[in-house]
């Protein structure tokens, strides 16, 4: 079920009341928000990440060493 079938099984025509569905769903308590760790947000960290699993499974497949 998706976000807006979630919406409208709770409040048909809500598009009259809200000016988007994510207003409507926060309101219907559908989607709450979460406190998470500032460093998470952080683009470097999160490609670090990406960059690295896309390095092991390139060594993986291919073979070679680490640069370190």
């Amino acid at each position: 079920m998706t976000l807006r079938d979630k919406v409208e099984s709770l409040l048909p025509n809500w598009e009259r009341w809200y000016p988007s569905l994510f207003d409507a769903a926060s309101d219907l308590g559908i989607i709450k928000p979460e406190v998470c760790d500032p460093n998470s947000l952080l683009l470097t960290r999160r490609h670090a990440k990406v960059r690295q699993r896309a390095e092991d499974a390139h060594r993986e497949k291919w073979g070679g060493n680490s640069q370190e």
